[in-house]
């Protein structure tokens, strides 16, 4: 590891990771992040299909697969066979998290249950992410991020309410699934130091969907009332929403709290705003909301997006620019917090990406280095289990692995 890194918060913690595309993968990443020892499990031949998703650079590799597999130790390794089923569990026997995201059932028909792991290693914890979890009637169904959002309520309170449901531009029922699981992770570690077992963490796509859903389930049990579909804004707060600018651009203004809303009055030069009963409150604002974003949009419109940020700030009202990823590399914000950092892979090829979050002040996460090729540390991690040469070029005639 290159002494520009530190060594992080999970520096003594080792995972396996056998999960493929995002649910399980984001949680290596993050538990990566923070400095786990991440050895990523991949099947000999093609690996995991995230080296093919995404768009491509010149060379037609993934450019999303730098970042998703980013400080992870890949190998090879024939989870189908008795003897790579022996190889994993010599190495979970070493480990401290497992994180897979295959159909429940599984690891069970690859005799690596969480009790056959236990025998062996009983401070193992188990990370297990699908789309409906280990447990219930819809448990052996397929189960993707976009059924998880769905069946969670947030696809049927995303788009305009004049179309059908839409969904956001990112897989985030995946990636909420993960963050969940990383964060059960890191509660079982904590509960191990009392206990000294590992247990397993269930994490299932809908319900991490369904955690970020706010008071939409109280909403209805208690007054049938049903969030709906309302495009850029939500219902009754106000003003919070995009608004044009003179040279074409817009801003988004989140001045909704009464406090905010009266300094958002003044920098528009009309204070007797923040005191009118149609504008003063908060349930007012909501009553009136399309009226009061009419009657912003017509200010806003009078300046140049810079010199409307300008003034919002100076009047301490949350304003900022809809950013896409060229506008991220050119802000100094960014630039001064190294929001975006370059990381090399073994070919010497560097990537931008987005740096590890959130910051610790003591023992910082870091990017040590790009996704790996496939198989690329197979050897390395082998010999440290104490397999010699001569073991590892039988694995290879057997094809446990690559």
């Amino acid at each position: 590891m290159p002494p520009e890194h530190p060594a992080g918060p999970l520096s003594d913690i080792r995972v396996v990771e056998m999960g493929q595309l995002i649910a399980g993968p984001f949680c290596g990443q993050l538990l990566g992040d923070m400095g786990a020892d991440v050895v990523k499990v991949e099947s000999p031949g093609a690996g995991d299909p995230m080296r093919l998703w995404g768009e491509t650079n010149a060379d037609g590799a993934s450019l999303t697969w730098p970042v998703i597999a980013r400080n992870k130790k890949s190998m090879t390794l024939n989870l189908r066979v008795e003897a790579g089923q022996r190889v994993a569990r010599r190495l979970l026997d070493q480990s401290d998290i497992l994180i897979e995201n295959f159909r429940p059932g599984t690891l069970e028909r690859w005799n690596l249950s969480p009790e056959r792991l236990w025998e062996t290693n009983p401070g193992l914890i188990i990370v297990r992410v699908t789309g409906f979890g280990q447990t219930g009637p819809y448990a052996p169904h397929a189960g993707y991020g976009s059924i998880g959002e769905a069946m969670g309520g947030l696809r049927y309170v995303t788009g305009e309410p004049d179309r059908p449901p839409s969904r956001v531009g990112v897989s985030i029922g995946d990636s909420l699934a993960a963050t969940y699981a990383a964060l059960g992770a890191l509660a079982a570690l904590n509960a191990r130091r009392t206990t000294g077992r590992g247990q397993v963490v269930d994490s299932a796509i809908y319900e991490a969907v369904l955690a970020m859903m706010e008071g939409s389930l109280t909403e209805w049990d208690a007054v049938r009332h049903q969030r709906e579909r309302s495009g850029a804004v939500l219902p009754n707060i106000a003003p919070s929403n995009v608004f044009p600018t003179a040279d074409g651009n817009s801003i988004l203004i989140a001045a909704n709290q009464d406090t905010v809303f009266r300094r958002l009055a003044d920098v528009m030069g009309r204070p007797e705003l923040a005191t009118d009963r149609r504008y003063a409150t908060h349930h007012a604002r909501g009553e009136r909301q399309q009226e009061l974003d009419d009657l912003i949009a017509a200010w806003s419109v009078r300046y140049d997006a810079a010199d409307l940020l300008a003034l919002l700030h100076e009047g301490g009202v949350p304003a900022g620019r809809v950013y896409r990823a060229e506008d991220m590399f050119a802000d100094e914000h960014f630039a001064a917090r190294s929001s975006i950092v370059r990381a090399r892979n073994s070919r010497g090829h560097e990537f931008a990406m987005q740096n590890v979050a959130p910051r610790l002040s003591d023992t910082p996460g870091s990017v040590r280095w790009a996704g790996p090729e496939l198989g690329e540390h197979t050897d390395e991690v082998l010999t440290g289990l104490g397999y010699d040469t001569a073991d590892l070029e039988q694995l290879r005639r057997d094809a446990v692995i690559q």
